[in-house]
């Protein structure tokens, strides 16, 4: 049985075997106390071992980060904070760990963590962090299972750029330096294994649209992967997106979808994962203790949880943002380091203020100029805004980017044409607003975001299993 199962029977001197991995060894005369963790739960069973009973030799390679497996009767404990344990009758060592094991039973500090990345799963923090992501991405599934949407898995390999921008990782059979080049010194794909020049995604949104008009409400859920040389806490090289895309969704129905969306998956977890992120919440309040007072987090973890759940979340256009953001303290005494006009591309510190500062709720924020968004983005009536949405969370900032989609052919080929997309590139998409159009959305969620948002882990590199970053790719 799991651990997590052992600890809900109730002892009565029934007999169990749990196996696990040793987190802690500690002994007195005759007793052997040994915490063993399967990862099942963050909670350790204790077995209790009379050394009489267990040869030496099998009791020496009992420490901490040894697989071993325990039987003996499931007892009521009188030790704090367990209600039961196993008295050990019999033990088995299925991996010893020598002295070398660096995840030892102190504090380590993330950075080291990231360097141990195969091993760090082990600890009471890892392990909880990746618990919660399964119980999110299974929520994802959920949510939209229940909501009639079907899984689309589209294309890792693309030869289209969704964004318009962003640097990407060109896939290639190519040798290095051997690749040909055609009569004007360039390389020439037309040989390559796709016949074109290819790369990995940016996003499925192009695609996942061709799906949405056919099958109504598609979503994808997969890796997504931008080249930038960021080397920043938010970012990653791959990482996990949702997106949905929903034909006869108008901008409306595109927020309402979003909200009910995270408050669906955060609520999953909140029920789903109480022990998880009681520790974790517990693990941010000694982090905040070392902090200035006016740096500390008004809202614990699960309050700030609660907080997106409990809340409707505000609606309002970019430009009543950059009203309140310009009439706002801060702004009037130069404490935002990003000045706030119109046309700008709002920072995290702008987005942070709308909402912990003054709507003191998550916000959608709608409308944001055409210059600085998408080409796909449906054109608003007075020529300089389009049908976009941004969602607004505590301590992140934006969590969620959509927007109603083009579905205008004529307004679509000249958006192309103004930001410089060779329109051939773009056909089959094209055709789709030439053949049975329709009104249709869809938004995207960086999955890691979420994580990030529901653990309080404040790394990104922190909430995917082996993160890939500039100069990183180790495991």
């Amino acid at each position: 049985m799991q651990i997590k199962e052992i600890l809900q029977l109730k002892p009565e001197n029934q007999t169990i075997t749990a196996k696990g991995w040793v987190r802690t060894k500690r002994g007195q005369a005759n007793i052997a106390f040994v915490n063993i963790n399967d990862g099942s739960t963050i909670k350790n069973i204790q077995a209790v071992v009379d050394v009489n009973n267990i040869d030496e030799e099998t009791l020496k390679k009992v420490t901490t980060g040894a697989c071993i497996g325990v039987t003996g009767a499931l007892t009521p404990s009188a030790g704090a904070g367990q209600d039961s344990e196993i008295v050990v009758e019999s033990l088995i060592i299925y991996g010893v760990a020598d002295e070398t094991y660096p995840i030892q039973p102190k504090k380590h500090s993330l950075e080291f963590l990231r360097e141990k990345a195969h091993l760090r799963f082990r600890t009471n923090t890892f392990g909880a962090v990746f618990r919660v992501r399964h119980a999110l991405a299974f929520a994802v599934h959920k949510f939209y299972n229940e909501q009639g949407f079907f899984y689309l898995n589209t294309p890792i390999i693309t030869a289209s750029d969704a964004e318009g921008a962003g640097e990407m990782f060109r896939v290639s059979t190519f040798e290095a330096n051997k690749a040909p080049k055609d009569e004007n010194g360039n390389v020439d794909f037309t040989q390559d294994f796709f016949g074109r020049e290819t790369s990995l995604t940016v996003s499925g949104q192009l695609e996942g649209e061709l799906g949405a008009m056919a099958l109504s409400k598609i979503y994808t859920f997969g890796p997504t992967f931008r080249a930038e040389n960021s080397n920043t806490t938010r970012h990653l090289a791959e990482f996990w997106m949702i997106e949905p895309e929903m034909a006869f969704f108008e901008l409306e129905d595109n927020m309402k979808l979003a909200e009910d969306f995270v408050k669906y998956v955060i609520g999953y977890a909140l029920e789903n994962c109480k022990d998880d992120l009681e520790f974790l919440q517990n693990r941010l309040l000694d982090e905040e203790k070392s902090k200035p007072q006016n740096e500390r987090s008004e809202l614990s973890l699960i309050d700030k949880l609660n907080f997106v759940i409990n809340n409707d979340f505000e609606k309002l256009t970019y430009t009543e943002a950059v009203d309140i953001l310009i009439k706002s303290k801060p702004a009037q005494k130069k404490q935002f380091q990003y000045e706030v006009s119109w046309g700008i591309d709002l920072q995290s510190e702008h987005e942070r203020y709308l909402v912990e500062k003054h709507f003191k709720k998550p916000v959608i924020l709608i409308n944001y100029p055409k210059a600085i968004k998408a080409f796909y983005m449906k054109q608003n009536e007075d020529g300089k805004t389009v049908r976009a949405m941004d969602v607004l969370f505590p301590g992140i900032g934006e969590i969620i980017g959509g927007s109603q989609r083009e579905d205008n052919y004529d307004k679509l080929m000249d958006r192309i044409h103004e930001v410089g997309i060779d329109p051939e590139n773009l056909w089959w998409y094209l055709e789709t607003r030439k053949f049975g159009s329709a009104p249709h959305s869809g938004f995207g969620l960086g999955f890691e975001r979420l994580v990030q948002f529901v653990t309080g882990m404040g790394n990104i590199r922190d909430v995917i299993p082996f993160p890939r970053t500039p100069k990183n790719a180790e495991f």
